[in-house]
């Protein structure tokens, strides 16, 4: 469920002529790190903890994935209403909640993480007659709930022990250099003349003082964002808890945001991969095992697909309306 919004911004320029054949590099690169993280844990762990995460996989976890799902993706649809908005890009409502669970859908289906989101924002940006600043927008989009996933897994890093806990105060001192960084591109002018990269840096200031950090859109970002991130970090506690873990919610909840920070590595296929990694990693540095950490990946990824499958409904529909308007095209040809 969780791409980065840097991830998202890179591929979306795909959509733009580019150097293909590096493209196909990086993204062989890509899925031969995810799967390489995947042969690790099976020479070492064996097939074991994979087939017992399946096999733990009950009703209830599904049925809590489900439903924290809704919750999750209708902010996230907000999240990207509040910086279209701000960019001066319309998304309805309706169409952005099926929009975004159409992406979550092929993030979590196809190799790499983000194809959801690159098709999000060229089909949003085919619809308004502007795929570039629509691919822009959900670039920014993405890279602001990064940003808070950031700062809530520093903060809350800070506050329970946690494997990663001694790098912390480093961490958070590097969050607040970035965000004075930032504060300090979003005041970038324009100057007559200006070179292409001087041009850039303008339109990113312009975007982030627009589409980020003005006053209607901030506080909606923030506040949709933390509760996307601690609705994905409850349901990695619930599949620790299906997947049998002894661990209590305030020990499991530092694993879940480390793993969910794993996870926003480019580096996936369909999201398994780093995941499981970090997962393996962070229990076992917990004492809980390695091999409970990747049996709580399994439970986990298998619990976010399900809370995925509207996605596949609005994809079906799509294509029936399509295959109907192009019947129609062709009756009247």
């Amino acid at each position: 469920m969780s791409t980065t919004g840097a991830e998202t911004l890179t591929t979306c320029r795909a959509a733009a002529p580019a150097n293909g054949s590096r493209r196909r590099v990086l993204r062989s690169l890509r899925l031969l790190g995810a799967a390489a993280v995947l042969g690790v844990l099976v020479w070492r762990l064996g097939t074991g903890p994979f087939v017992e995460g399946l096999r733990m996989v009950d009703a209830r976890a599904v049925v809590a994935a489900f439903a924290i799902g809704i919750v999750t993706t209708v902010c996230c649809a907000w999240r990207w209403r509040l910086v279209s908005h701000g960019l001066g890009v319309t998304v309805p409502f309706g169409t952005a909640v099926a929009a975004y669970y159409r992406s979550q859908f092929l993030n979590l289906t196809l190799p790499g993480g983000v194809v959801g989101d690159v098709h999000r924002g060229v089909s949003h940006g085919r619809e308004v007659g502007d795929v570039s600043l629509a691919v822009r927008v959900v670039a920014w989009e993405r890279t602001a709930g990064q940003a808070v996933q950031v700062v809530l897994t520093v903060v809350i890093l800070l506050l329970l022990p946690s494997p990663a806990r001694p790098s912390m105060p480093l961490l958070a001192a590097l969050v607040v250099v970035l965000a004075f960084g930032i504060a300090f591109l979003s005041r970038v002018r324009p100057t007559p003349d200006a070179s292409r990269w001087r041009r850039a840096l303008h339109t990113v200031a312009d975007d982030l003082r627009q589409g980020l950090l003005s006053r209607r859109a901030w506080p909606g970002i923030v506040l949709a964002s933390t509760i996307v991130i601690l609705g994905y970090a409850t349901t990695f506690v619930i599949a620790a808890k299906t997947a049998g873990s002894p661990a209590s919610p305030a020990e499991l909840l530092p694993l879940a945001l480390l793993v969910l920070l794993a996870m926003a590595i480019p580096m996936s296929i369909g999201g398994w991969g780093p995941r499981e990694g970090m997962a393996a990693w962070a229990f076992a540095m917990a004492g809980l095992g390695a091999a409970a950490g990747v049996a709580t990946a399994v439970v986990y990824g298998v619990m976010v697909l399900v809370a995925s499958l509207p996605g596949a409904v609005v994809l079906v529909l799509a294509w029936r309306r399509g295959a109907t308007l192009a019947a129609k095209e062709a009756a009247r040809a």
